[in-house]
């Protein structure tokens, strides 16, 4: 049995589709599914269970035995709430409680941090799970700082060598810009592609912030852009290579800038790109990355060898299969 948390989410919808993809048939979604389309995500899936927050760790005891891993998804990921106790008891607490259970029971856990946990790049881009390089970090936010404290904790755990306070496989996934299908329920936190798509398949012009850094043109913030399918790969190479712990980056390795988002945008919707440069809000400037590129370094000497979508083939899939697909978007 997998347990996939968040697993009616964006990431987490795209792991359940990736495990039955697998042969796994025992699939349990640990979710809040609200009253909007969200449920949409798991429409085609094949289920074992669907468990709500507040039942989980009863359900985990009841079926320790049957459990194979438990992929942590479940989070409260948006860079703008301001609601400091509800993340930390979303993202640090709960995290740090289904810890503390796999390594109880002996389960594997792999869990989404993020590359917030970078802040504004100053210390650079390099998944060393060290205590002295975590410390140097300074998330932007609230939402990067509970995944960065989250990480600081495991990573003393190893450090101090606390082998019985540590599950047999543990994976923290530095996740960067993802795109792709399921994320539709994320209203302003979905990619700049899925925000995007509608305006240009309309005939409108996409519409971009203005640069306020003298290094970085209007449209020339860079950012890695990782599609979906990625991400999901990388999570089923760790559940077949057991013997792999630690903190990874998920990206390209190739930053590439918001302009040719757009423009590759344009390409799969066939249309001739207009952009048009808008205002930055000014609660967003002082908090603004203008560039993020995973180092893949780690990652790559573990032996993940699969190579990562370009930008431009992953948006012209995201449109062709999904988006433009107006009466089924879903994976």
């Amino acid at each position: 049995m997998i347990i996939v948390t968040g697993g009616a989410g964006f990431i987490g919808s795209n792991i359940v589709a990736g495990l039955q993809d697998k042969g796994y048939s025992d699939i349990v979604v640990c979710d809040v599914l609200g009253n909007d389309d969200k449920w949409r995500n798991l429409a085609k899936r094949e289920l074992r269970d669907i468990v709500r927050p507040e039942y989980l760790f009863a359900y985990l005891d009841r079926y320790a035995g049957e459990i194979e891993a438990v992929i942590h998804m479940g989070a409260i990921s948006s860079t703008t709430e301001t609601d400091a106790d509800l993340i930390v008891d979303t993202n640090f607490v709960l995290s740090r409680d289904l810890w503390k259970w796999c390594a109880k029971a002996e389960v594997r856990l792999i869990y989404a941090s993020s590359a917030a946990t970078y802040g504004d790049g100053a210390q650079g881009f390099v998944d060393d799970q060290s205590i002295d390089t975590l410390g140097a970090l300074r998330p932007l936010n609230a939402y990067g700082w509970s995944k960065h404290l989250f990480d600081r904790r495991c990573a003393r755990l190893v450090d101090n060598n606390a082998t019985a306070s540590i599950p047999p496989q543990w994976v923290g996934l530095k996740f960067f810009n993802v795109y792709g299908p399921n994320e539709y329920h994320k209203g302003s936190q979905m990619s700049v592609i899925c925000t995007l798509y509608p305006q240009v398949s309309n005939g409108a012009a996409a519409k971009l912030f203005k640069s306020y850094h003298r290094d970085y043109k209007d449209g020339g913030q860079l950012r890695d852009f990782v599609y979906v399918r990625d991400c999901v790969d990388v999570v089923m190479w760790f559940l077949d290579n057991k013997d792999k712990s630690g903190l990874f980056n998920v990206g390209t390795g190739k930053a590439r800038s918001f302009a040719d988002l757009a423009k590759a945008t344009f390409a799969a919707a066939k249309k001739e790109p207009k952009i048009q440069f808008i205002d930055m809000p000014e609660t967003l400037k002082p908090k603004y990355q203008y560039f993020t590129q995973a180092d893949m370094g780690k990652l790559r000497a573990a032996g993940y060898t699969k190579p990562f979508t370009e930008l431009e083939d992953g948006i012209a899939d995201y449109v062709g299969a999904y988006m433009s697909q107006t009466h089924d978007p879903y994976r």
